[in-house]
């Protein structure tokens, strides 16, 4: 007897529907990603243009656009080749599971470009067509995307080769730390590779950056007095004003800013108002790192996860003169910048993104600028001070040299700003 035709279909329609429905459905792991998106401002809170890319430090294993490999055609975007409002910095993406397991994962940054990665990515766009790359769409030309097909996830004794140990280099103190978790270990086969090398790590690692406003918006005055206001739709959580100058650090904490017009925070000189500890550097290091930490982990993050985070970036958001605020984003706001994709769908999953709003103040744009001035006039004193202005500023001196252009200083003052900048960039490395 022959199976009526309508019947055949449905069958099929049927058992592909089972099918699609099992690759979405949930699976019995945990999925953690942490990141910052840095950005940098006058006292105003505008938003300042900067070389997001200029001093990231990264081991040589890691693929950028230089040496995207696959065969992939370089695109020139490497180290200050972008001007962007925004870096993305350093998300990283843990794994946890009881068993080995496969899994896709997709990531977008519609908005930015994914300039670095690791392991190597099965698809990373936009790029130019190659071969061992899918079939090419317009949409993998001109979205940023990062697909990680058949990622493998297994505790290490389930899933290293005999004898494979995770890369190593001298270089990138903003990576390794990062491996401070109890996380899985994922790995990725190179395809269209000779004898199918491997790639492992304990994390998915990848940063971009883009032109694009978050949600705080931070003011500083001529009299230091500082106002923040959420311009989201969302409360922003656990807000850290931090202000670091001759080897002392002090921090402010704000549970919570919701939505709508400028709140008053403290003023930076008052250093006796409430909960403004002013400490030796080491001292407000482990003080503040404390209170992230219960911040980070109260967000969804393992708590040696939060330690990962804070010790990835002890030296730069705890160390590095000057002011800046760090506060916690909404997840709806990292899922819109960041639509991520798992296949299969874990049973949990935790996005914790960190802001980080570095103020240029006022008082700091009139001392470089009062430099500068003298230095122009052959203050050999007042040059030298400019170029340890320049140092401590670190990759946001443009910015800062920005800002003292747009606020009254010569084609010549400028020009010699530029040069001392190169100089301290030298000296530096």
């Amino acid at each position: 007897m022959k199976t009526p035709l309508w019947l055949s279909s449905l069958s099929i329609i049927m058992v592909l529907g089972m099918f699609s429905k099992r690759c979405h459905a949930q699976a019995n792991y945990t999925v953690h990603e942490w990141g910052t998106f840095t950005s940098v401002q006058g006292g105003d809170g505008e938003l300042l243009e900067w070389r997001p890319l200029q001093t990231s430090e990264l081991p040589g294993f890691v693929h950028d656009w230089t040496k995207p490999g696959l065969n992939r055609f370089p695109t020139g975007i490497g180290k200050g080749g972008l001007i962007t409002l925004q870096r993305m910095e350093t998300p990283v993406i843990y794994f946890y599971s009881d068993e080995k397991m496969t899994v896709d994962v997709s990531v977008d940054f519609p908005k930015g470009v994914i300039t670095e990665w690791y392991p190597q990515a099965s698809q990373i766009g936009p790029s130019l067509p190659m071969a061992t790359n899918p079939p090419i769409t317009p949409t993998t030309l001109t979205n940023s995307r990062a697909v990680w097909k058949n990622l493998e996830i297994a505790p290490p004794e389930n899933l290293l080769k005999r004898g494979q140990l995770l890369p190593q280099d001298k270089s990138g103190s903003h990576y390794f730390a990062a491996r401070g978790t109890g996380a899985n270990l994922v790995q990725m086969e190179l395809p269209g590779e000779t004898n199918s090398p491997v790639e492992a790590e304990k994390f998915i690692f990848y940063r971009g950056a883009g032109s694009f406003k978050t949600p705080l918006r931070v003011s500083v005055n001529a009299d230091d007095d500082v106002a923040v206001e959420n311009s989201g739709v969302e409360k922003l959580s656990h807000l850290f004003l931090v202000s670091i100058h001759n080897g002392r650090g002090a921090f402010a904490h704000m549970d919570e800013l919701p939505p709508g017009n400028p709140v008053s925070w403290l003023n930076l000189n008052a250093l006796s108002a409430e909960n403004w500890q002013h400490l030796p550097l080491t001292q407000f290091q482990n003080a503040i790192g404390a209170q992230m930490e219960s911040a980070l982990t109260s967000e969804g993050l393992f708590a040696d996860e939060a330690r990962a985070m804070i010790n990835t970036w002890r030296d730069s958001w705890l160390a590095e003169e000057g002011e800046r605020v760090l506060y916690i984003l909404p997840r709806t706001w990292t899922d819109e910048i960041l639509p991520m994709t798992l296949n299969p769908q874990p049973q949990n999953l935790a996005r914790v993104m960190v802001g980080r709003a570095e103020i240029i103040t006022p008082a700091a744009e009139m001392n470089l600028l009062q430099d500068l001035s003298k230095a122009q006039n052959g203050d050999a004193n007042s040059r030298h001070h400019t170029i340890v202005e320049l140092k401590a500023f670190g990759r946001f001196a443009g910015p800062a040299l920005s800002l003292v252009s747009l606020h009254g200083a010569s084609t010549n003052t400028m020009n010699l700003g530029y040069q001392l900048l190169s100089e301290a960039v030298r000296s530096k490395n």
